[in-house]
């Protein structure tokens, strides 16, 4: 029986190692959204929340829900977390600093009633048509309305450029809402344009979003 069980040993070894060669995605780490049961299955710093490896607020991450964010660290960490149709989303209080050249994304949104901007206006109280040239900013930019009815320069990556009008805030803190018309918090880099923004632009507005 000794012999058999030296001789079973190295072979049992063996085929553990066959069944892992054979079979790495059971030891494979899930991305953003991808599935999981502990944090343990989630890549690197992400946690696992609802069955979905998403950031992890407890130490700031915003690897998935921060996309389109400023590579370099800009000092803006996320204050908070909201879950938001099963999703956690980073919040924030602050933005980037400003400069001369701000790098953001542009997204798009619809300023008059019924539209997906939800309430009216936090600077006028008042919905916007949509030939205006017309943004909302994220909270830190917006600045507790220090920037309202100022004009700002956007520009594109191939050098296209227009102004608009801050007329609103893109909440970084609050969200998925009535008021917020459903949807999740603002990233902290958002400038949020009208659809005559995105036509000055000669851009498309079926994309979502922009550098």
């Amino acid at each position: 029986m000794a012999t058999a069980a030296s001789f079973l040993n190295p072979l049992l070894a063996l085929l553990s190692l066959l069944l892992i060669c054979l079979f790495p995605s059971t030891l494979a780490s899930s991305p953003c959204n991808g599935p999981c049961n502990s944090y343990d299955d989630c890549e690197g710093k992400l946690t696992c929340t609802n069955g979905r490896c998403t950031d992890d607020p407890d130490i700031g991450t915003h690897i998935c829900t921060g996309a389109g964010s400023p590579s370099k660290d800009d000092g803006c960490n996320p204050t908070g977390s909201m879950m938001c149709n099963g999703v956690n989303y980073p919040t924030y209080t602050c933005s980037p600093p400003m400069s001369s050249s701000t790098d953001a994304i542009l997204t798009v949104n619809n300023f008059s009633r019924g539209g997906d901007g939800g309430g009216p206006s936090e600077c006028d109280g008042s919905y916007h048509d949509n030939t205006e040239q017309v943004v909302a900013l994220s909270t830190g930019w917006f600045d507790h309305r220090r920037l309202c009815f100022q004009m700002i320069r956007i520009t594109t990556d191939d050098g296209k450029s227009t102004t608009a009008k801050v007329v609103d805030e893109c909440d970084s803190r609050n969200g998925c809402d009535p008021e917020h018309a459903g949807q999740q918090p603002c990233r902290n880099n958002i400038v949020d344009g009208s659809a005559a923004v995105w036509n000055a632009l000669g851009l498309n507005t079926d994309d979502g979003e922009v550098h």
